[in-house]
Protein backbone atom coordinates (compact mmCIF):
# COMPACT_ATOMS: atom_id res chain seq x y z
CA UNK A 1 0.00 0.00 0.00
CA UNK A 2 1.36 3.38 -0.97
CA UNK A 3 0.15 6.94 -0.80
CA UNK A 4 0.50 7.14 -4.59
CA UNK A 5 -1.84 4.16 -5.02
CA UNK A 6 -4.42 5.84 -2.80
CA UNK A 7 -4.15 9.01 -4.90
CA UNK A 8 -4.62 6.90 -8.06
CA UNK A 9 -7.83 5.48 -6.59
CA UNK A 10 -9.07 8.94 -5.64
CA UNK A 11 -8.42 10.22 -9.18
CA UNK A 12 -10.17 7.17 -10.66
CA UNK A 13 -13.23 7.65 -8.43
CA UNK A 14 -13.31 11.40 -9.06
CA UNK A 15 -13.05 10.71 -12.81
CA UNK A 16 -10.77 13.68 -13.28
CA UNK A 17 -7.35 12.46 -14.51
CA UNK A 18 -5.89 15.98 -14.54
CA UNK A 19 -6.18 16.00 -10.73
CA UNK A 20 -3.36 13.44 -10.48
CA UNK A 21 -0.58 16.00 -10.50
CA UNK A 22 -2.31 18.50 -8.24
CA UNK A 23 -3.33 16.25 -5.31
CA UNK A 24 -1.01 16.67 -2.37
CA UNK A 25 -0.88 14.54 0.76
CA UNK A 26 -2.49 17.35 2.77
CA UNK A 27 -5.42 17.84 0.35
CA UNK A 28 -8.84 17.52 2.00
CA UNK A 29 -10.65 14.68 0.22
CA UNK A 30 -14.08 16.31 0.48
CA UNK A 31 -13.38 20.04 0.31
CA UNK A 32 -10.23 20.28 -1.84
CA UNK A 33 -10.66 17.29 -4.14
CA UNK A 34 -14.44 17.51 -4.30
CA UNK A 35 -15.44 13.91 -3.66
CA UNK A 36 -19.24 13.79 -3.30
CA UNK A 37 -21.23 11.29 -1.22
CA UNK A 38 -21.64 8.71 -3.99
CA UNK A 39 -17.98 8.99 -4.95
CA UNK A 40 -17.07 8.58 -1.27
CA UNK A 41 -18.89 5.25 -1.14
CA UNK A 42 -17.10 4.16 -4.32
CA UNK A 43 -13.78 5.33 -2.88
CA UNK A 44 -14.26 3.31 0.28
CA UNK A 45 -15.29 0.20 -1.67
CA UNK A 46 -12.27 0.48 -3.97
CA UNK A 47 -9.92 1.05 -1.02
CA UNK A 48 -11.34 -2.01 0.74
CA UNK A 49 -10.78 -4.13 -2.39
CA UNK A 50 -7.36 -2.75 -3.29
CA UNK A 51 -5.85 -2.82 0.20
CA UNK A 52 -7.73 -5.87 1.54
CA UNK A 53 -9.27 -4.04 4.49
CA UNK A 54 -12.75 -3.65 5.89
CA UNK A 55 -13.69 -0.16 6.99
CA UNK A 56 -15.96 -0.30 10.03
CA UNK A 57 -18.43 2.56 9.71
CA UNK A 58 -19.07 2.48 13.46
CA UNK A 59 -15.47 3.56 14.10
CA UNK A 60 -14.87 5.57 10.91
CA UNK A 61 -14.77 9.34 11.41
CA UNK A 62 -15.23 11.94 8.68
CA UNK A 63 -12.17 13.65 10.19
CA UNK A 64 -10.15 10.84 8.62
CA UNK A 65 -10.89 12.49 5.27
CA UNK A 66 -9.43 15.89 6.17
CA UNK A 67 -6.29 14.94 4.26
CA UNK A 68 -5.18 12.22 1.88
CA UNK A 69 -2.34 11.37 4.25
CA UNK A 70 -4.67 11.08 7.24
CA UNK A 71 -6.94 8.69 5.32
CA UNK A 72 -3.84 6.76 4.21
CA UNK A 73 -2.72 6.43 7.84
CA UNK A 74 -6.21 5.33 8.85
CA UNK A 75 -6.11 2.54 6.25
CA UNK A 76 -2.58 1.60 7.26
CA UNK A 77 -3.75 1.34 10.87
CA UNK A 78 -6.51 -1.07 9.84
CA UNK A 79 -3.99 -3.20 7.94
CA UNK A 80 -1.62 -3.29 10.91
CA UNK A 81 -4.44 -4.19 13.31
CA UNK A 82 -5.70 -6.94 11.01
CA UNK A 83 -2.18 -8.33 10.59
CA UNK A 84 -1.67 -8.40 14.35
CA UNK A 85 -5.02 -10.15 14.87
CA UNK A 86 -4.14 -12.80 12.27
CA UNK A 87 -0.70 -13.24 13.80
CA UNK A 88 -2.19 -13.63 17.30
CA UNK A 89 -4.70 -16.17 16.01
CA UNK A 90 -1.85 -18.33 14.69
CA UNK A 91 -0.23 -18.56 18.11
Amino acid sequence: MTLDKLIEIIVEVRETPELRDSISSDADIINDIGIDSLQLINLILKVEDEFDVEIDFDEFQMDDLTSVERFFNYIKGIQERDFKQKEDALR
